[in-house]
């Protein structure tokens, strides 16, 4: 009889690795899986990939931002407390070459101390004392890691793994009879789809709401420009109605925003190939898992702005909008395109699309991606959470696979902020 083998591609080095190396395993027995412990180098990964060593040196200060305040918020939600190492990245190459040397639960369990060094502790992983001290906790030799066999090995699954697609850690995926079986699935975040191909059913994180949570308010940010905008869009009304909140559609120009706070104005162009691919399957996933339609469009990338603008005139066309070219791959960015969608939801499209034009709306328009802006938002969709009370700090998330966090917000959920 076949077993199903869940393979967890890491490194010390990132803490969203960490995050799912401690979640994985019980992931697994649930479904009767084991987990193959697959130590990589992400530097070999991303040299082979011709990206940048520390990829996240080169994002714009806001998206920097939002990006440390989120690995915060996925370790809280996991139960760990993490703590970035003084002079992170560290050198990760030896303590790799460690992991790879053990085998079996004892793997399992130098990952577990070398991570616990790193994230909890603040040790230094790239201090050889360090290494002889967890190295001889375990039985181990810390000379034998750096054996010419350690050397390949660790260098054969760093090889493979790219051969696979991976891009970057944790990478998970389902194996049977040495075959894979599941899709390539990247981060911490993408758990609850591993276990939904292991049950052979969704599996949502999402919490339930309950009752006396303080009310809120979401203002989300969007631009149908943005597939992800589209799936977060068809999520939003029913969350926060789910949780009684209140719900704020601020369209925004993503590109002006982009050029203004010096982000590529279409991101997926500036990905290595293995990443571009991913991305094209993760957005039919996420759209299969919510149970939306979705087709990515040939006219890709369009220009949204005078279906924003209508949006801001006619509420009620924002939805069939995002439809028009995420479902039906028509150009939204053709004036007869949205004029067709605005007379199919009952409205004069003429007058409508003369609003457009006016000053007053497009004023509106720019002040939205001017709002977003001074808030820290990066991309779309971007759900900014506010308590009605008044009391407390706006909480910013972004991207549409955050849904689960916007949901623990509003159930009273107050995450950490994240420091380094």
């Amino acid at each position: 009889m076949s077993t199903r083998v869940v393979r967890f591609s890491y490194d010390i080095v990132c803490p969203y690795a960490w995050v799912a190396s401690t979640q994985v395993e019980a992931l697994a027995a649930r479904h009767g899986a084991t987990v193959d412990w697959d130590p990589i180098l992400l530097g070999g990964v991303f040299r082979a990939l011709q990206s940048p060593d520390v990829p996240a040196a080169t994002w714009a200060p806001q998206k920097a931002v939002l990006g440390l305040q989120d690995v915060h918020r996925q370790a809280a939600l996991a139960g760990l407390d993490l703590r970035f190492a003084e002079g992170h990245p560290r050198r990760s190459v030896d303590a790799m070459r460690l992991c790879a040397l053990a085998t079996g639960a004892t793997r399992v369990a130098v990952t577990a101390a070398l991570y616990q060094a790193y994230w909890q502790q603040g040790r230094d992983i790239s201090d050889m004392a360090v290494l002889a001290e967890i190295a001889t906790a375990h039985g181990l030799e810390l000379a034998d890691a750096q054996s010419d066999a350690v050397r390949q090995e660790l260098r054969a699954r760093t090889d493979a793994a790219v051969g696979r697609g991976v891009f970057g850690v944790p990478t998970l995926q389902i194996f049977e009879d040495g075959e894979a079986v599941g899709d390539l699935h990247w981060g911490s975040d993408r758990l609850h789809l591993v276990e939904g191909e292991l049950a052979g059913h969704p599996v949502s994180p999402e919490p339930a709401p309950v009752p006396g949570a303080p009310p809120m308010r979401v203002t989300v940010f969007h631009d149908m420009a943005s597939p992800y905008a589209y799936l977060g869009m068809t999520q939003a009304s029913r969350v926060a109605e789910a949780h009684g909140a209140e719900l704020v559609s601020r369209p925004i120009l993503l590109g002006a925003l982009f050029r203004d706070i010096g982000t590529p104005i279409v991101p997926l162009f500036a990905m290595n190939r293995s990443k571009q691919q991913w991305y094209a399957a993760e957005l039919a996933r996420w759209a299969a898992f919510w149970g939306v339609d979705y087709a990515f469009p040939s006219c890709f990338p369009v220009r949204s702005v005078t279906a924003l603008r209508a949006s801001i005139v006619a509420p009620a066309c924002t939805m069939p909008l995002y439809r028009a070219l995420w479902v039906d791959g028509l150009d939204i960015g053709q004036d007869d395109v949205v004029k067709d969608v605005l007379e199919g939801r009952g409205l004069d499209a003429e007058a409508v699309l003369a609003q457009t034009r006016t000053a007053d709306v497009k004023a509106v328009l720019k002040d939205n991606t001017s709002a977003a802006q001074a808030l820290g938002v990066c991309g779309v969709p971007s759900f900014v959470v506010e308590r009605l009370d008044g009391t407390g700090e706006p909480v910013v998330l972004w991207g549409q696979d955050r849904i689960f966090q916007l949901a623990h917000v509003l159930r009273g959920w107050v995450p950490p902020k994240g420091s380094i």
